[in-house]
This record gives structure tokens, sequence and C-alpha cells, in this order.
């Protein structure tokens, strides 16, 4: 059985927590005083705009695999922070807003469109969203109303895109 250096399991511990922190609250964008989420939805457009070069089926699994993400980051933030989805939390955000723009070209005009639509159904939260916010237990609670709301976005985007002529 290997042996680590006295303290080390205490380092890898700090280390952990720091990480669920930076991601949790999107490099510290969920600090903000005023609309913590809009400030984390912000930090989203450029990690879409890396997603964004890839293939579609690879950027695919990438959005899934952030939500994965996500899912375990907000778990392990409500445990760190002592909270039920503490306002600080913006991971879930910044997934959501992925899924909003999925399968959008990256131009100025769609990521302002989308931004806006996943705002609105973030904070509306229409049918099932609230109720996967009430009723998932943790993490899965924290990000499953965001995703929703990205996925309503998203549909109303490819509409006005493709039949709005937007």
């Amino acid at each position: 059985m290997r042996k680590f250096p006295p303290g080390s399991d205490e380092k890898r511990c700090l280390l952990y927590k720091k990480f669920i922190t930076l991601a949790a609250t999107g490099f510290g964008s969920g600090y903000a005083p005023w609309a913590p989420g809009t400030a984390g939805t912000l930090v989203g457009i450029p990690l879409f705009l890396v997603f964004s070069a890839l293939p579609w089926a690879v950027w695919l699994i990438t959005v899934v695999a952030f939500a994965c993400l996500a899912w375990h980051v907000s778990e392990e933030a409500e445990k760190l922070f002592g909270q039920k989805d503490a306002r600080c939390i913006v991971i879930d955000e910044i997934a959501g807003l992925q899924w909003s723009l999925f399968l959008i070209a990256p131009t100025a005009l769609y990521v302002v469109l989308g931004f806006f639509l996943f705002r609105l159904f973030d904070i509306v939260k229409p049918f099932p969203a609230r109720l996967f916010e009430d009723r998932l237990p943790g993490g899965l609670g924290v990000v499953a109303d965001d995703l929703a709301a990205g996925v309503y976005a998203n549909a109303v985007l490819q509409i006005l895109i493709h039949m709005g002529g937007v």
C-alpha cells in the first residue's frame, strides 16, 4: 500500500474545496452583489464560443458532460456552503446557457438573444422547471431547472432563426 506524505490528504481536500468553490461560483462571478445569476450566465458565453467550434456530436457530448459536472459541483457546493441552492452557485446558469445556445451559430445577435431568452426562462421557470427545482434533491435540483430553461430558450431561438428570419 502506498503511503502519502503527512498532510497530503488535507492538501488534496483543500484543493478540492477550492476547485468546487471556483467552479460553483463561476470563477467568482456568483459573488456579484446584484444579479449573480446573470453574472454567472455571462461567464458561460466564452465557454459557448469554445464549445461551438466543435463538431456537433462532440459539442453535444461536451455540454452533457458539463451538465453532469455542474450537477456534481452544485451538490458539493451545497455541502460546502451549508445552504440549499446558495445564490453564489452559478455553474447551473453556465450549464443552462450552453443548452440555450446548442447548435446555434456563434453570432453576436444569436448570443444576445440566447442570453436574454435563457435569463427570461430561468427567472419565470415555466413548467416543469419550477417542479425540477422544488422536487429534485441536491445538485440535480439546482441544475435541472436551468437545463429546462436552456432547452426552452433554445427552442424559441431555433424558431426565431428558422421560421422568423432572425
